[in-house]
This record gives structure tokens, sequence and C-alpha cells, in this order.
């Protein structure tokens, strides 16, 4: 293994899993934490995706940690941290903790955080967050449910959780060079350790941080930040050159979709899907918790529709209503109830022949795949920039796109099921 990544939730793991893969890098994805280093299967690049970005910052690191010394077990000479292209985290972590607690177990002194993925409109500029023309701050993100991101100013979001210094390597810089680049990272970290925010408006830009990184053990970011180090291996004599693409076939069978995210372009899809005819159901987590809304009562509604069409089960609703549905249930409890039944959803969907599966979020993901036994992915083929069709390469036999909520085009459901037509 030469590369092994640790993502902080499921979708982003195959985002970034399908970015090396893209990259020419045989990829597979585990969901949660190997028992062991040999328990990995053979690849080039093997990403761990657990549900470590919501949860307490503890238990985040010892899975992080976990993860970490089962990859380097397996070989992997190098790591990547990867986390939300939105920085998604609350000032107590878990960016900040997990990064600092990797720094010390592979004893490096510096590192990047950089959350950029250009060909999502996601930027950072003079260390400053963007979405698309938006300050992150200004964006939807602002209203997120579990983390709202009211600050664009990553060294300031990232200082808030980590006593590691926090440090800015700009644009200007980075279009220097892969060598200006390296240094200014050496500089910052001259007298104590340092997590720089590192700016990148382009893919080159995330290329020539990805150079930088040659030979280092540890990088932080999104998914974009991995685009430039399959080129390192190569450079190496460690990879081979980029061959054709797999071929990806689907099991034939059923449709469906699973909405658990609320996001702004989760509800901009949903409203695509139902402009379309798909069949939906509406789901409420009120009615969830005082019992009159089970996975019974949606599976008897999709049994007689499920079929070549998709139909669709959500939650997504308006930011008003999710603030309603959390005042009155609590917090992670709403999010919880809906996440439950997504996924005895999906297992009766599973039962009721359905083998070509949308999931919308990246919780509602980890919940589904859970539920549905799968504990490895293969990559399959691009649907929207970061979102891939995956085929369960165990449980459920399965053709599974995971999205994470904030990716996709509005008409991302249709779109992904008519491309295994």
């Amino acid at each position: 293994m030469l590369l092994g990544v640790i993502a902080d939730d499921l979708t982003g793991a195959t985002d970034v899993a399908l970015m090396l893969a893209r990259e020419g890098m045989r990829v597979v994805q585990t969901v949660g934490v190997p028992a062991s280093a040999q328990a990995l299967p053979e690849a080039d690049a093997v990403v761990v995706s657990m549900k470590s970005r919501t949860n307490p910052a503890a238990e985040a690191v010892d899975w992080s940690l976990a993860a970490c010394d089962a990859l380097l077990g397996a070989g992997a000479r190098q790591i990547l941290f990867k986390y939300c292209s939105t920085f998604d985290s609350t000032d107590a972590g878990n960016i900040g903790p997990v990064a600092e607690a990797l720094m010390k177990r592979l004893g490096v002194g510096w590192t990047v955080a950089c959350p950029a993925f250009p060909a999502n409109g996601r930027s950072v500029y003079q260390g400053h967050l963007f979405v698309g023309a938006q300050l992150l701050s200004d964006s939807p993100m602002k209203d997120h449910p579990l983390t709202p991101m009211r600050d664009s100013n990553l060294v300031r979001v990232l200082q808030r959780q980590t006593a590691v210094k926090v440090g800015l390597v700009t644009v200007s810089t980075i279009e220097q060079g892969a060598a200006a680049t390296r240094k200014a990272f050496e500089s910052l970290a001259a007298e104590a350790p340092c997590i720089a925010i590192g700016d990148a408006i382009l893919d080159a830009h995330l290329r020539v941080l990805g150079e930088a990184f040659a030979g280092e053990k540890l990088l932080t970011g999104g998914s974009g930040i991995a685009l430039g180090l399959p080129d390192n291996f190569r450079r190496a004599g460690l990879l081979e050159p980029k061959g054709a693409p797999r071929p990806f076939h689907a099991p034939a069978g059923k449709t469906a979709i699973l909405a658990g995210s609320c996001s702004a372009a989760t509800r901009g899809q949903v409203a695509d899907a139902v402009s379309k005819g798909v069949e939906t159901f509406a789901l409420d987590p009120v009615a969830i918790a005082a019992g009159r809304l089970t996975p019974d009562h949606v599976l008897d509604w999709a049994g007689p529709r499920l079929g070549a069409r998709p139909v669709l089960v959500y939650s997504t609703a308006e930011p008003e209503a999710v603030k309603a549905a959390q005042d009155k249930l609590g917090r992670d409890a709403a999010g919880a109830l809906v996440e439950r039944l997504l996924a005895e959803v999906a297992q009766g969907f599973a039962a009721a022949g359905v083998t070509r599966l949308v999931v919308a979020g990246g919780e509602t993901s980890g919940a589904v795949v859970g539920a549905l036994g799968v504990s490895m992915l293969e990559i399959g083929p691009e649907i929207d920039p970061g979102v891939p069709w995956t085929l369960a390469a165990d449980g459920a036999s399965m053709a599974l796109a995971l999205k994470s909520g904030n990716f996709g085009a509005p008409d991302f459901f249709t779109k992904a099921l008519a491309m295994l037509d």
C-alpha cells in the first residue's frame, strides 16, 4: 500500500476514493476501522471511512489513531486525513484534535489543512473558505443543523480547535511552485509544530500542494488535496502509469432513493425529482418519535411502487422545520431517529429486490451501509464531481451512490439512476 486515507464520513470517503481512482490508483474503501492490518485488502490506496465528523472529539481521535495504525501496519507510506470541503466542525473539533493527534502519532512537525475542491465550488483564498462566490459564513452552511459554519477564516476556525500553532501559506507562494511551497511550510514550523492552511483556487494549486508533500507522512484536507499525490508515487517509480478505467456492472433490479440530508443541494435535488414525477414519501421525525410512523408504514407504501422507476423516501426539510423538530426532540435525537428508520427501510428495500440505491447525506449513508452489512466498496464511475457509483463488495448485492448532502447537481438523483440504464 502506498497511501492510507482516514475519512471522517462515508460519502467523503467515496469522494476521495474516486479522486484517487481517477488518477490511476487501485483503490478500495472499507466501512469502519479495520480490525487489523491483515484485514485490509491489497491496493495502492485504502480509504477507511468512519462516522467521526460529529461524534465526541475524544472518540474521533481514538478511531482515527486506530485506523492510522492499521494502515501503517499494512505498509502505507503516507497518511491523508480527509474531511469535508466545507470544513464541517465545531469549536471543539473534530478536525483540529484529530490532525493534532495524527501529527504526534506520526512524529511530524508540520502539515497542511486545505479543504478546497474547485470542481465543486470550494476554494480557499487568503485563508478564507468560499462556497461558490460566497464566503462560507454567508452560504447555506451557516444554518447546518449539526455544524453551523459561521466563520470563513480557517486559521481562526482551526486555531480554536487545537493547541498546535495554525499558520497560512497563501496562493502567491503556491504559484511559485512546490519547492517554494514546501519551504514556506517548513519556515512556519521552524520554532514549533504548525498546521498551515493552504490556499487553493485552482486544481493546479492542489497539485502543487500535493507535490510539496512528496515523501511526507501526513496531509489533511478535502478530497482535492489528493489530486497530486498519485503523481508523486509515479515519479518515485512506485506506481504504474494510468490505465483504462475498469468496467462497472450494476446488478439488475429495482431502484430507490433515500435522502436524509437537509442541505440546500439535497433540498433542490428532492424538488427536482418531485417535478419529474418521482413518487415520494416524506418523513416527520416527530411522528417517528411518537410511533405514528414506522419502517413498515414506509415499506407498505413503497412495495407496490418499487420497480424500474425509483421511489424517493426523504426527511429533507427547510432549516426552520429541522430546528422545530430538534427543539422538540433534541438535536441528536431527531437525526438519529431518521437515520435508524432509513436504515431499516434500506434493509426492507434490499429484501424486496432493490439493487440500485441512491443515498443522500453522510450520516444517512453510514447508517444505510451498516444496515446492509457492507464493509467494503469498489469504486465505479463518477456521477457528479466527488460522487461515484460504488459496488458493495460484501453484504447486500447492490450498486450504491452515496452522496454528501452538499454535493451534486439539481438533477443528481434521476441522472445517477439513468447512468445505469
